[in-house]
């Protein structure tokens, strides 16, 4: 079975504290591993978590406030340490391109690794990628800001009982899925005799920004969001005022947008107790929350069938 899941390795906000780390996020998908928004202290973090640096494919950066892109120089030079011989893509805000430049060559060292820079000059855009579809929206926050979402394609599920009962197996399957049909003892068997419908599964990642409409489209339909919750209620007019989300905002929006394992993150220093993040997106979302903290582990919930009522493969 592939893996999905994400590596939390910071869920600070723009002040570390003594348990939580800057920024910082891995998602292992498949073949795909992307870090997304690097802070400070990233690459020791990896090393806790035991994710070798050198098997990144892509970094995503949201924008360029520091505790979100301030340990990217230690990753970069560390693919090239490495000697990672695969390319790297970085995504991030086409107008920060001068402070992604910096940051990559913030310091002398010797370049093996080929990290390719592929801004985001567009609301919308979308990047293809071994996993799907890497999509970029634009968010609201003092400087340009971008969330990602990753959608895997539609396919199908091959179901074992009606394989069995045409009498297919083996090479006969793949030549059944390529051609969309198969002649068997004289009958013609279509694809969709012996299979379902298959959802592609999808992630999102929502980084400091107030509430808007590409909130809700990158967290349509997720099967795992990832979204700052910077604030409590209580705080509200300040969430406002600096372009960032309270719990109950990000909870709601989970809710509404049908998203299946919530993960909030990005939480300020003021609030010494998670369960005050979770009690309050608990009012908003019944679902699966996961109140982020660092190292933990979280899996992409398992495949739905195609009547959404149990986990499929």
């Amino acid at each position: 079975m592939s893996l999905r899941e994400l590596v939390v390795l910071g869920t600070a906000s723009q002040v570390p504290t003594r348990r939580r780390n800057h920024n910082g996020y891995v998602l292992v998908w498949d073949s795909e591993v992307v870090m997304f928004d690097p802070g400070e202290g990233t690459q020791r973090q990896m090393l806790l978590a035991g994710l070798p640096v050198s098997a990144l494919t892509r970094i995503c950066i949201s924008h360029f406030h520091g505790d979100h892109c301030l340990g990217l120089p230690g990753v970069v030079q560390r693919l090239s340490l490495d000697r990672t011989a695969h390319p790297v893509s970085a995504h991030f805000p086409a107008t920060g391109a001068d402070y992604f430049a910096r940051l990559r060559h913030a310091s002398v060292f010797h370049e093996t690794a080929e990290v390719r820079a592929e801004p985001v000059s567009m609301d919308g855009q979308q990047i293809s990628t071994s996993a799907g579809t890497l999509q970029a929206r634009r968010l609201q926050h003092p400087i340009e800001t971008y969330g990602y979402r990753l959608v895997e394609p539609d396919g199908r599920r091959m179901l074992p009982e009606r394989l069995a009962a045409y009498g297919i197996a083996g090479p006969a399957i793949s030549e059944l899925i390529r051609t969309g049909h198969l002649d068997v003892d004289g009958r013609r068997v279509p694809l969709d005799a012996v299979s379902e419908p298959r959802r592609g599964q999808r992630f999102a990642f929502v980084m400091d920004t107030g509430l808007c409409d590409n909130v809700y489209a990158l967290a349509e339909g997720a099967d795992l969001l990832v979204i700052e919750s910077t604030f409590l209620t209580e705080d509200a007019e300040l969430a406002a005022e600096a372009g960032h989300l309270t719990a109950a905002q990000a909870a709601r929006v989970a809710a509404e947008s049908g998203v299946r394992r919530l993960v909030l993150t990005h939480f300020s220093q003021r609030y010494p107790d998670p369960d005050r993040f979770a009690a309050e997106a608990r009012e908003q979302f019944d679902g699966d929350l996961v109140v982020a903290a660092d190292l933990i582990r979280v899996p992409v919930p398992p495949r739905l069938t195609s009547a959404g009522s149990s986990p499929a493969a």
